[in-house]
């Protein structure tokens, strides 16, 4: 009696993803989610009373703006956790809206904390060629808070670049890759000298 082969085909790709790696996405999605939401909080309860006066982020535009990007941050986090969430074959459409979208706001992000670092910078040493003197020897408190949310908004964006390079590859494998030509001539006559 002849065996005969019994070898299981290969499934074929139908653009989902496995358990495992749906899973590892889904986290990596929620963990800026939760992370926006705790600079976020640290930000918006930064406030202080001195000999000097009263500091809060609300005075401070760049610190406005860190709250602000935070929340729409955390918004997108969830949001694209539970679409992301949902088992389906990837498409197109949803490969470059992710695409997108985590490049448009990992830009957000790098923006937020960026230009908070230079007002905690301008803030800890001050600039004497522009008169600004430095403010946390009188607002200790506030500095340190507003340190720790910048510091947290960076680990913010290292999470938003992994996900615009998953992002990126899930979209750019649907393509064919270019076709090489081994052809190394170049035929000139049809450029006119």
């Amino acid at each position: 009696m002849k065996k005969e082969d019994t070898a299981v085909p290969a499934p074929a790709n139908d653009g989902t993803q496995t358990p495992v790696a749906r899973t590892l996405e889904i986290l990596l999605r929620l963990l800026p989610m939760t992370l926006s939401v705790a600079a976020m909080v640290i930000m918006i309860k930064d406030s202080q009373t001195s000999e000097y006066g009263s500091l809060s982020y609300s005075d401070v535009g760049a610190f406005r703006y860190l709250v602000h990007a935070s929340g729409v941050c955390a918004g997108y986090s969830l949001l694209s956790a539970i679409v992301a969430a949902v088992p389906r074959p990837s498409t197109i459409s949803t490969a470059w809206t992710f695409f997108i979208l985590d490049q448009l706001l990992t830009y957000v992000v790098l923006a937020a904390g960026a230009i908070s670092t230079e007002l905690v910078y301008l803030a800890y040493k001050g600039d004497a060629s522009i008169t600004w003197s430095q403010a946390c020897g009188s607002f200790g408190n506030f500095c340190r808070k507003a340190t720790a949310a910048t510091a947290i908004t960076f680990v913010v964006t290292i999470c938003y670049a992994g996900l615009s390079i998953i992002s990126s590859y899930r979209l750019f494998t649907k393509y064919d890759a270019p076709v090489t030509c081994n052809n190394k001539e170049i035929d000139f006559s049809n450029f006119q000298s």
